[in-house]
C-alpha cells in the first residue's frame, strides 16, 4: 500500500522506530488525506502528491505540489543536527566518504532532482583550442509558476528568507514566490574563521554540484579573503573543485547579494587546458604556472604552499582592478565605477594546489550595450546571458528553448517543412552552405558541433586578452605590472 510503504521508508531512513508507525501513518494522512491506496510503478512521492490533489488537500499547481513533495520527503530525512553528526563522523574516514553519503542522502530525499536533471541535453565536442567543450541545454529546472512570479514582484526587502541561498531556507515550507525547502539539509563548517554551510544544488549543472554559502546575508566580493576561503575549502574537500562567480554585474552570476561559491566533483575542460606560456615569479619561487591556452584570459598559479598562492593571487587581483590598456578597450574605472574583477577557481592536482584567475571586464559601449567582453549580438540567438563561473570553465548552460528550436533548425537543414525561429536564419543558412550532403545520419552531429563552435566563440568574446598577437602583447604588459 502506498502510505504504508512510505511509512516503512521513513522508519528505515531516520531515527523513528516501530512504535512510531501509527503516528507516522497519521502524519502522512494529514498531508494527503485519509485512506491508503495501492502503490503503482513510479515515484511514490509523485503518487502521494497526486493523491493529495485528487482529494483536494492541495491546489493542483506547481508550487503547491513542490511544497507537499518536500514536506513528505522531509519526514524520511534525518534532522539537520543528525545529518551533521553523521557527515563529520564519516569525514574521519575520508572527505569523499562523507560527501558520497551526503549526496546520496540528498538524492534519496528528492532534494537533488535526479529525474528532472536527467531530462537535460548534455554533450561535448571539439573546440578551436583542442580541448573538448561541454554543452548542457537546461530542461530540469521548471518554469516559474505564474503565481510565484506575481508574488516575487511584490517581495519586500525584509522578507524571510532574504534570498534563495540564506541558511534560513533549511526546513522552510515555501510559498508562492519562495522555494520549498522542507527537505533541505546544510552541512555546517568553518571557512576563513566564519560560519558557513555546504549544500547540494537541487537542479545540478554538473556532477555533485554543491554550494558553499556564508551564514550571513552579505554581498559577494572578490579579494584576498576569497582566495583564502577557496583554498581552505579545497584543503577540506581535496576531491572537489570550488570557484566563485565574479562580483560585478554582466560578468558575475545571477545572485550577487549573498556571498557563496560553487563546487563539486566535475573535472571541467579549462582544468585540463595546457599552459601556453610558462611564468615564474621572483618573489614567489615556490609558485609555478602561466597563461592558459584557453579562449578566456586565465592565469594559472600552482604551488604546494597555499599561503604563497593567496599572496600572489591577491597581488594579481589588486593589479587587475586598477589596470587599463585602452589599446585593447580595457578600462579599469569610469566615473568612479570599477569595472575589473576576476573569476577565481581552486582545485588540486595530486599534491599541488591550483588557483585559476580568469580576468573579467564589464565595460559596455554603444556598439556593445550588454558588454564589450560578453557574448556579441551575432551569438545571442544561442547565448545572451552572462558568462558565469561554470561557463568560464568550459561548460555552457544554454536555455531550454533551444531543444525545440534546434529541432526546427534540423528540419530546415534537411529541407523539410519547418517553423524555424527567424533569429536562427542567418546561422542556419551559413551551416547549410558550408556543409553539403546533410542527411538524417549526420545532421545531429553537425548541429551539436555547431553549438559547440558558437560557445567557443562566446568564450573568445568574453576574453579580455584575445588569442592573437595584440592579446599576447597585452598579457605581457599586464604581467610586467605583477612581476
Amino acid at each position: 500500500m502506498l502510505i504504508a510503504n512510505f511509512v516503512q521508508k521513513i522508519i528505515e531512513n531516520t531515527d523513528y522506530q516501530e512504535i512510531d508507525r501509527v503516528y507516522l501513518f497519521n502524519k502522512v494522512q494529514a498531508l494527503v488525506g485519509d485512506g491508503d491506496v495501492e502503490e503503482k510503478d513510479g515515484n511514490p512521492l509523485d503518487q502521494l502528491v497526486d493523491l493529495a490533489v485528487s482529494r483536494k488537500k492541495i491546489p493542483d499547481d506547481q508550487t503547491s505540489r513542490e511544497i507537499l513533495a518536500d514536506q513528505l520527503a522531509d519526514l524520511m530525512t534525518p534532522a539537520p543536527s543528525k545529518v551533521n553528526d553523521l557527515f563529520w563522523n564519516k569525514y574521519h574516514d575520508s572527505a569523499k566518504t562523507a560527501t558520497d553519503w551526503f549526496y546520496q542522502l540528498c538524492i534519496d530525499n528528492n532534494y537533488v532532482k535526479k529525474d528532472a536533471i536527467a531530462k537535460n541535453v548534455v554533450f561535448s565536442g571539439d573546440s578551436s583550442y583542442g580541448h573538448p567543450l561541454e554543452i548542457t541545454i537546461n530542461l530540469s529546472k521548471p518554469e516559474k509558476d505564474p503565481k510565484a512570479i506575481a508574488a516575487a514582484a511584490k517581495k519586500r526587502d525584509d522578507s524571510y528568507p532574504k534570498c534563495d541561498l540564506c541558511l534560513e531556507n533549511e526546513g522552510y515550507l515555501g510559498t508562492y514566490g519562495k522555494n520549498a525547502r522542507s527537505n533541505l539539509r546544510i552541512i555546517r563548517m568553518n571557512v576563513g574563521g566564519e560560519k558557513w554551510g555546504m549544500q547540494y544544488s537541487p537542479y545540478a549543472y554538473f556532477n555533485e554540484h554543491c554550494i558553499f554559502l556564508d551564514e550571513i546575508h552579505e554581498p559577494m566580493v572578490i579579494n584576498q579573503q576569497t582566495l583564502t576561503n577557496l583554498l581552505q575549502i579545497i584543503k577540506t574537500f581535496p576531491h572537489y573543485m570550488v570557484g566563485s562567480n565574479a562580483d560585478l554585474p554582466i560578468v558575475g552570476g545571477s545572485l550577487l547579494s549573498h556571498e557563496h561559491y560553487q563546487g563539486g566533483g566535475h573535472r571541467f575542460p579549462m582544468m585540463n587546458a595546457v599552459i601556453k606560456k610558462e611564468l615564474t615569479f621572483a618573489q614567489y619561487p615556490d609558485v609555478t604556472g602561466g597563461i592558459v591556452d584557453w579562449p578566456m584570459s586565465d592565469l594559472r598559479l600552482i604551488s604546494k604552499n597555499p599561503t604563497s598562492l593567496i599572496a600572489l593571487g591577491t597581488e594579481v587581483i589588486n593589479k587587475w582592478q586598477k589596470y587599463s590598456d585602452e589599446s585593447l578597450h580595457i578600462v579599469a574605472e569610469k566615473d568612479g565605477v570599477l569595472h575589473h574583477t576576476v573569476t577565481p577557481i581552486a582545485h588540486k592536482d595530486d599534491d599541488q594546489y591550483v588557483l585559476e584567475l580568469v580576468l573579467r571586464d564589464n565595460n559596455t559601449s554603444e556598439e556593445y550595450p550588454l558588454g564589450l567582453f560578453h557574448p556579441h549580438a551575432d551569438k545571442w540567438h544561442i547565448k545572451k546571458e552572462n558568462i558565469g563561473l561554470i561557463e568560464v570553465m568550459g561548460r555552457a548552460i544554454l536555455p531550454g528553448r533551444l531543444k525545440a528550436e534546434m529541432a526546427e533548425v534540423k528540419k530546415f537543414l534537411l529541407d523539410q517543412p519547418n517553423e524555424m525561429a527567424e533569429i536562427h536564419r542567418d546561422w542556419a543558412e551559413g551551416l547549410k552552405q558550408a556543409h553539403s550532403g546533410l542527411n538524417e545520419g549526420n545532421v545531429d552531429d553537425l548541429l551539436q558541433q555547431a553549438l559547440l563552435d558558437v560557445f567557443d566563440q562566446v568564450l573568445a568574446d568574453a576574453g579580455v586578452f584575445k588569442n592573437d598577437d595584440a592579446g599576447n602583447a597585452g598579457w605581457d604588459r599586464f604581467l610586467a605590472e605583477v612581476k
